[in-house]
């Protein structure tokens, strides 16, 4: 081990030390900034990927080497087998690349935060040229550090070492042993956790795994257990914006080594106390609700948690730093600190050092949100100091504060209802009141403006996307109610907020005594609240319908806009950077080479982000005006890079740059912000800028603007941050790279990507409450249940009537798919113990003809059928374990709670609990089953809340100005008369659609009017089942690529917020595009029917639902076959008018029910060959007929080409082509012609058919040509020409063309077209007519094609030898008839 030496960190940086081997010899080496910079043989670890010659090649390895700290101990070794490990404080991390060449150095890279190292030993001598190197690298002292830029020593720090086997450093100081060796008596993690933790950094660390797919199964505890007034306290280090509910910390007397782990800890019914939330659970139970004025839910990357149980044996709870007193006293001297890695919260680290400069930032933070007079603008000079009351720049993601602070708005009200949060720039002072006018309102939403109060510092709050969802500190005034911390205090209070307009003014008032008022166009509506603490924020939510608000007080009052607010051109009429509603800014097409530009231009994204880190430079489409802002939203980061998003402006045309890896590769007449440093042409300028971007989060918004003046200002989030550099030139490009953690950006200015809550598979929030039931048609219970039980309200309600057991009840009828079956727990006796048990089964009811002996006491003993239920947090499948710690236990239930059960589509069981879906409870489910329910042990009585309607959970619903029940709520199952004449009596497209769509024709007619997108639209009323829904396509525009898709969703249009495609819309949908089939966005089946790319105009497209759920197309009145099954009723028909596809309409004369006598359809070719010659002729075999358009012969799987004969020999599908079966004579099938000969078509014209139907072949004796209109001689090409003199029989003979492709015989001059009129449809055609013959092998001779082609005519085919000549008699079989119809 070498000796050690002084090591130090700072916190000015992002990333750490970064370490690996390379096969490069030092000392020839041109070392580059940093060790990923290494080539020819080199593998760096850095943070928890390892990366070969630069790219990746390993993610998420080992230990992540930015979270380690000063006494760590971290080494590289190349074993014996050429394989390279790394040591992290003494741990193997396992195989991190193999492979290695024989001779390697040990490469170690100061980087970003760590400063100084030491080599602590290896295990063979370096050579002495290397150990003077390393050593003059290492021994460097901190004097000499002083007088160096850090940057130098960030960018040129890479250390290099020869070594057999291991590297060893430390970055711990040598002058206390005790800092680089963790104490065997640390508090550390235990070994035994949750199933989805993982350790690592010593058992410091835990990380939950797979945040995005699991929520819970992350307990942790303490290693040992806490001692008197010890602090246990985590820092959290990562948050996933997915879930509700975050960290849960707190204490048990449980030892880990003893424990099961349940899924979350207040599933834990003894010796537990947890903080969750504000609130503190004992036992899983809430014995104090309002704990302390900080949820944990709230906290942010970075913030602390600590408990310590003081020697009185009273606990604490700590919120960096803070303690908030008393949570619980009296508790057990031994106890296990405990973590529960719940929802948001994905990774903490135990933080030892409890000064740790991290937490005191964050505390001063804290006292200064206590503390609101920080910050102060004067806005008044006089001898009292007066802060004008603004709008805090930190607003909701959908929000924006404009006009100085004083209005806030929705720029995109119609595309969002809610994430309109804002607040005051300072706390209110008693009496004074916070008013504001309502400026605008759309009338898309039902909900309008909200407001309040909160204690919640808006500088340091994470806005929620309404304040109702605030669980502390919060008093908001919603319709004519009042809410408290998101729980209703008051349900008549005054005048209803949401029957408010335009003009219109609302206030809030804090008086000295602690009391809230609310006051509505001037007028006090009375108290709202009591004991309201004196450090309150005014807070509006621009919710519903309210678009934007502008604060009233003495000054200047705007006047109200003029105009309507209208799609995503919303802007501020007092905007300082004022937009033209067609604002043009676009990313230009020109772009880095991991760049991508989507959404017109708007938005932009790097690929491959987690392998690829820069190559991602973006610029505007124009340049930028003077004065005129460009600014972008930040969407997407990951936390796998250090450093972050660049902005500047460039007087570099987009189309003369040679786009570089990073935008400060640009050299010459470029200013950008990188981090806090304003460059110039690739060079530093100052340092410290206002602003810092590696800060900046999702959500975040970046601006830039030169002035008039030439001044180039940067704005973050709407607020100036000043002067960055002065005299910049006119006619400057924005210039952004999506550089390090930075991954999407769109412009605000424009029309950013919809937030379609309705195209997203899963809801992070729950905003609206569930209403149920729906009145009419609600699910009953069957009569035959189990002894104990009645049934109540003509089903709908089961009650047990003695015991505990005995309670169990079926549905009335089988579940359909995604159909949910849900009931409310009306009464428990505590006397029982153990709870209600929900499930599926496959036991018909009518099967149980004695509930005495046909059902058990308890559905846990239904074994005589297959049933899956769910007991407690246990799944079980015909009584055995399947699942444990499965979502919420059955035995918290209470009155009040509901409980669902669903057979998803996928063939799984899902159970719900309050409408939350608590994902797969167990998958393989049959089709037929029953919801089956067990009022057992405490739950008495039960009562449904669903009905047999297929409807959408309301928590996921945006808002809707229909309050009444609708008609899709009133569906029957099957379909009826009334069902079907309502339906066609309003068919009809609905008027909410894309926004490029416009409606004429009373409604029946869709035409896109601009771009290539946004053009969704559908029915107005659900498609019946059996009933054929059709659309014609009118226009299309060959300037695009691709067409229109069409489809059913399972959801009303009359709520949608329509995306872009019909594609992105992932709920309920099933959509038939190209010729494939697609479920939520996902390929469910190829090659299904003809490519609807193809379809020309004209061609009729129909949708059709069947009885069994399934959907079908039909093209020009053929049924392509089943597309999708499971559809749910109601459903409504969805067409994408895209790509080509300018404008479809509604055939309502030809919108029929399928399955009557005429129903059955038939294709064109099929219709007109009775007009052409007798049905004699022709196979009574109806199956023989078959049509070869694109649709059919795909829906069949034909392939092109077939062999037939003896010898076999190919011959082509007639393509294009519908084929009637001759009847073939006698003679023909005895000698077994179709097995033995060769097929053949031959072209004739409509006039010569009868006669060769007649004769039954294509040569007569004695006949002359009956296919030539002239007596004149064939000539052949390439030696087949005949004499000139020929014997008489000779000349009578005819010579027959023929050939084993349609394409080449099909031609005009052998199948010459005719004219006809179709008496239907009063339609001018034009046909063809051919014969598929079978032709005796021998008989014919191959020659090349006559007709002067100078292309290949079919591809499997020669040109030489496409055309087969006959001259002898019966050597020809007519065999069918082939018509084209165009």
């Amino acid at each position: 081990m070498a000796s050690s030496a002084s090591a130090v960190q700072v916190n000015s940086w992002s990333g750490s030390i970064e370490i690996g081997v390379t096969a490069l010899d030092p000392s020839t080496l041109d070392f580059p900034s940093s060790a990923t910079g290494l080539k020819g043989g080199s593998w760096i670890i850095s943070g928890c990927s390892v990366l070969r010659d630069g790219r990746s090649v390993l993610e998420e390895y080992g230990q992540d080497l930015d979270q380690l700290s000063e006494g760590d101990k971290v080494g590289i070794q190349r074993t014996a087998g050429g394989e390279l490990h790394l040591w992290v404080n003494g741990r193997d991390c396992g195989v991190a690349a193999s492979g290695l060449p024989p001779r390697v150095w040990g490469v170690v890279d100061l980087y970003g935060k760590c400063t100084q190292v030491t080599v602590l030993g290896c295990d063979t001598i370096p050579r002495r040229e290397e150990t003077r190197r390393a050593t003059a690298a290492t021994t460097t002292t901190e004097e000499g550090f002083v007088g160096m830029e850090l940057s130098d020593v960030v960018n040129n720090a890479i250390l290099s070492a020869y070594t057999g086997s291991l590297l060893n450093v430390s970055l711990g100081s040598p002058l206390d042993s005790s800092c680089s060796v963790t104490s065997n008596d640390a508090l550390l993690f235990h070994e035994k956790c949750g199933t989805l933790i993982k350790l690592s950094n010593n058992n410091k660390t835990a990380e939950r795994r797979r945040p995005l797919d699991e929520f819970n199964n992350g307990v942790v505890m303490t290693n040992r257990p806490l001692r008197d007034n010890e602090m246990f306290e985590i820092r959290i280090d990562k948050l996933v914006d997915k879930w509700s509910g975050s960290i849960e910390i707190g204490i048990t007397m449980h030892n880990p080594n003893n424990l099961d782990y349940p899924a979350t800890m207040t599933n834990l019914r003894s010796g537990t106390i947890m903080m969750s939330g504000c609130g503190i659970l004992t036992n899983g139970k809430g014995t104090r609700r309002e704990y302390c004025e900080f949820s944990l839910d709230e906290l942010q990357e970075g913030d602390h948690i600590g408990l310590m149980r003081k020697s009185n044996g009273a606990l604490h709870f700590y919120i960096n730093g803070i303690d908030q007193g008393v949570a619980a006293t009296q508790t057990l001297p031994t106890v296990y600190g405990v973590v529960d890695l719940y929802g948001m919260a994905v990774k903490v680290t135990i933080v030892h050092n409890h000064n740790h400069s991290d937490r005191l930032r964050r505390n001063n933070a804290i006292m200064r949100a206590l503390s609101p007079d920080v910050g102060r603008r004067v806005f008044d000079s006089g001898d009292t100091e007066v802060e004008r009351l603004l709008f805090h720049p930190n607003c909701g993601q959908k929000a924006a504060i404009v006009c100085d602070g004083r209005t806030a708005l929705r720029p995109h009200a119609t595309d969002d209802f809610n994430h309109g949060v804002v607040l005051s720039n300072r706390s209110l002072r008693s009496n004074e009141i916070f008013q504001v006018r309502i400026d605008k309102m759309v009338d898309k939403w039902a909900g309008s403006i909200e407001i309040g109060v909160t204690t919640h510092n808006p500088a340091y709050l994470q806005l929620p996307s309404t304040m109702t969802n605030l669980r502390s500190g919060t008093w908001m005034m919603t319709g004519n109610g009042v809410m408290h911390n998101g729980t209703t205090i008051l349900d008549e209070y005054g005048h209803n907020l949401d029957r408010l307009k335009a003009g219109d003014t609302v206030g809030v008032m804090r008086k000295d005594d602690g009391s809230l008022h609310f006051f509505v166009n001037n007028v006090d509506q009375g108290l709202a609240a009591s004991n309201v603490p004196s450090s309150v924020y005014a807070v509006v939510d621009l919710y519903g319908q309210a678009a934007q608000a502008t604060i009233i007080d003495d000054i200047d009052l705007p006047p109200l806009p003029d105009e309507p607010l209208d799609g995503n051109n919303q802007v501020s009429p007092c905007s300082l950077f004022s937009l033209t509603p067609s604002n043009d800014l676009r990313f230009h097409h020109l772009h880095g080479n991991n760049a991508v530009i989507t959404n017109g231009g708007r938005t932009a994204f790097r690929q491959n982000c987690r392998s690829e880190f820069n190559d991602a430079i973006v610029m505007s489409n124009r340049a930028l005006r003077e004065g005129e802002m460009f600014e972008i939203l930040i969407q997407k980061m990951v936390d796998r890079w250090s450093g972050s998003i660049e902005a500047g402006v460039t007087a570099i045309r987009p189309d003369d740059l040679e786009f570089p890896s990073t935008m400060t590769d640009i050299d010459y007449d470029t200013w950008m912000l990188s981090g806090t440093a304003i460059m110039q042409d690739g060079n530093t300028m100052r340092n410290n800028y206002g602003c810092d971007l590696d800060s900046l989060t999702t959500g975040s918004r970046i601006g830039m603007m030169r002035s008039l003046n030439g001044d180039l200002h940067y704005y973050i989030n709407g607020v100036d941050q000043g002067v960055a550099c002065l005299g910049l030139p006119p006619e400057l490009y924005a210039v952004v790279d999506l550089y390090g953690q930075c991954v999407q950006v769109s412009i605000t200015s424009g029309s950013p990507p919809m937030d379609n809550s309705l195209s997203l598979s899963n809801a992070t929030e729950k905003s609206f409450p569930i209403h149920s039931p729906v009145p009419g048609i609600a699910h009953r219970f069957h009569s035959n249940c189990g002894k104990n039980v009645a049934l109540q309200n003509d089903g709908c309600r089961a009650v047990r009537i003695h015991g505990f057991s005995h309670g169990v009840v079926l549905s009335m009828k089988e579940l359909r798919s995604d159909e949910l079956f849900e009931v409310k727990i009306d009464e428990i006796d505590e006397q029982w113990s153990g709870s209600l048990h929900i499930g599926l089964t496959t036991l018909q009811p009518l099967d149980v003809s004695c509930p005495s002996s046909g059902l058990p006491s308890s559905l846990l003993d239904l074994r005589s059928k297959v049933s899956w239920l769910v007991s407690g947090s246990e799944v079980r499948r015909n009584g055995t374990l399947q699942k444990q710690n499965y979502g919420f236990s059955m035995e918290r239930l209470t009155v009040g709670n509901r409980v669902g059960v669903k057979r998803a589509s996928d063939d799984t069981m899902h159970i719900f609990i309050d409408g939350e879906d608590m994902g797969v409870a167990a998958a393989g489910i049959a089709k037929n089953v029953y919801a089956v329910v067990d009022l057992y042990g405490k739950v008495v009585s039960v009562s449904i809340v669903s009905s047999s309607a297929l409807e959408e959970a309301e928590s996921t619903k945006p808002p809707s100005i229909s309050s009444d029940s609708g008609s899709e709520e009133e569906e029957e199952l099957s379909p009826c008369e009334n069902e079907t004449s309502v339906f066609m009596a309003t068919v009809e497209f609905m008027e909410n659609h894309g926004r490029n769509i416009l409606l004429s024709n009373s409604g029946h007619t869709a035409t896109r009017v601009a771009s290539y997108n946004q053009g969704v639209v559908a029915s107005a009323q659900p498609l019946p089942r059996q009933l054929l829904f059709q659309i014609q396509i009118d226009r299309l525009n060959s300037q695009w690529t691709s067409s229109l898709s069409l489809g059913v969703i399972g959801n009303s249009p009359e709520r949608f917020n329509f995306p872009g495609t019909a594609s992105s819309i992932k709920r309920s949908a099933w959509l038939i595009q190209r010729d494939s089939v697609f479920h939520n966005s996902l390929k469910i089946c190829d090659n299904y029917g003809p490519n609807l790319d193809t379809c020309p105009e004209g061609t009729i497209l129909g949708l059709l639902v069947d009885n069994a759920h399934s959907m079908h197309l039909f093209v020009n009145g053929m049924d392509q076959g089943v597309a999708a099954q499971d559809i749910p009723n109601p459903c409504f028909v969805v067409i994408d008018l895209y790509g080509q596809c300018e404008q479809v309409t509604i055939v309502t004369n030809d919108i029929m029910t399928i399955g009557g006598d005429s129903g059955h359809l038939r294709c064109q070719g099929d219709v007109e060959k009775a007009d052409v010659v007798d049905d004699g002729y022709f196979d009574e075999e109806v199956k023989c007929n078959l049509c070869y358009c694109e649709s059919c012969h795909k829906l069949r799987g034909d392939e092109a080409y077939y062999k037939r004969g003896d010898p076999p020999k190919d011959y082509a599908l007639p393509f294009g082509w519908c084929r009637f079966a001759l009847r073939l004579n006698p003679r023909c099938e005895v000698a077994n012609v179709y097995k033995k000969w060769h097929t053949a078509y031959h072209g004739t014209c409509v006039g010569s058919l009868r006669r060769t139907l007649d004769h039954g072949e294509l040569v007569s004796a004695g006949s002359s040509s009956i296919f030539c209109t002239s007596e004149t001689k064939v000539e052949l090409q390439n030696g087949y020409n005949d004499p000139e003199e020929n014997s008489i029989q000779e000349k009578d003979v005819v010579k027959v063309s023929l050939s084993p492709t349609m394409r080449y015989v099909g031609l005009d001059r052998f199948c010459p077209k005719i004219r006809f009129k179709d008496l239907k449809s009063q339609r001018h055609h034009h046909a063809q007519v051919a014969f598929q013959v079978c032709v005796r092998p021998g008989s014919y001779k191959v020659g090349p094609q006559s007709v002067g082609a100078s292309e290949s005519i079919d591809p499997r085919f020669s040109n030489n030898e496409i055309e087969w000549i006959t001259k002898e008699r019966a050597s020809t079989v007519l065999y069918g008839l082939l018509i084209r119809v165009e």
